[in-house]
Formats: C-alpha cells, structure tokens, sequence
C-alpha cells in the first residue's frame, strides 16, 4: 500500500480524475480506487464521504441522490466546470512536483 500521506494528499485529485468521465457514488468509487491501482491505494468508504461533501460544498462536484427500483438509495457525484479546472490545476501541480523529483532523485532513469 501506498504511504497515507501521499494518499491524503492526492486524494482530492484522485477522486476528480474518477469524476471525469461519468458520475459515480461512494462506494463504487472506493473499489475503482483499489482495482485501478493494483490495491495499492485504498479509501474506507467512510473517509471518502467527508471529502465528497466537503468538494461538494466547494463547488467542485455535485450530487444527487439516486433511487432505483430494488436498490438502496444512492448518491452520485458529478464534475462541475470548476472541479474540471481543479482537476487541471492538480494534474499539472504534480507533474511539476514529479519533475523535480525525478531530477533529483535520478529515478526516472533507474
């Protein structure tokens, strides 16, 4: 698993990144997380809600509480035009910050 640090702190971007294509709810988020990246980042679905409502409340996505027939309720979030320019501003942050890392560290030709 990845270091917890480096997981919060890409969290935000992570699930923006998630968001682009369609929206999607919680839980499914949590285990697209695990699958896409080889189990090595994991979110308790109970920590993602927090920062789902508190991107809600920035106005970086939206939600919307979806009943279907047979199924529990649920909430699915959407990109809004300000998370899409987030999602920019993140990618292109941590390309920066990978960069530098590579330079210094020399990983990028190990």
């Amino acid at each position: 698993m990845a270091n917890a640090d480096m997981q919060k702190g890409s969290a935000e971007m992570i699930l923006l990144a998630l968001l682009e294509q369609r929206a999607r709810h919680g839980y499914e988020l949590a285990k697209l997380i695990e699958a896409q990246s080889a189990n090595q980042l994991q979110f308790h679905v109970a920590s993602l809600y927090p920062m789902l409502y508190r991107m809600e409340r920035n106005k970086l996505v939206e939600g919307k509480w979806v009943e279907k027939a047979g199924e529990r309720r649920r909430r699915f979030y959407k990109l809004t035009p300000a998370g899409r320019k987030a999602l920019a501003a993140h990618r292109e942050s941590w390309r920066t910050f990978v960069t530098a890392l590579n330079r210094l560290t020399g990983f990028d030709h190990a």
